[in-house]
């Protein structure tokens, strides 16, 4: 009897964490810019303002395309070299913020 409910509420956890999203990777695609300049850095000239702006303790984003959805990113070494680039992020969304696990250039 207890192992059927152990493994009922198991079940019923794991049914959770699926329905919620827990653990599940998202892939996201739009511009990588800095938190000052949100949307307003979705292109590809944004690159140089973008290092400028980290620099002054700007935070790297993905201004996600369609709803323009800002979503700061948890690990932004992963970012390098795609400043201002337009791309495909996957990694585990957790409200307003990502953790990458890969990058794809669009």
């Amino acid at each position: 009897m207890k192992r059927a409910l152990l493994v009922c509420i198991a079940a019923c956890v794991f049914s959770l964490m699926t329905a919620t999203g827990w653990g599940a990777d998202t892939t996201v695609k739009g511009y990588v810019s800095d938190s000052m300049c949100g949307a307003k850095g979705t292109n590809e000239g944004h690159a140089d303002c973008m290092k400028k702006c980290l620099s002054k303790g700007a935070k790297a984003v993905i201004v996600t395309d369609g709803d323009q959805k800002v979503l700061t990113v948890d690990n932004p070494d992963v970012l390098k070299g795609h400043e201002g680039h337009h791309i495909a992020a996957t990694g585990a969304v957790n409200g307003d913020s990502i953790h990458i696990e890969s990058i794809k250039m669009l």
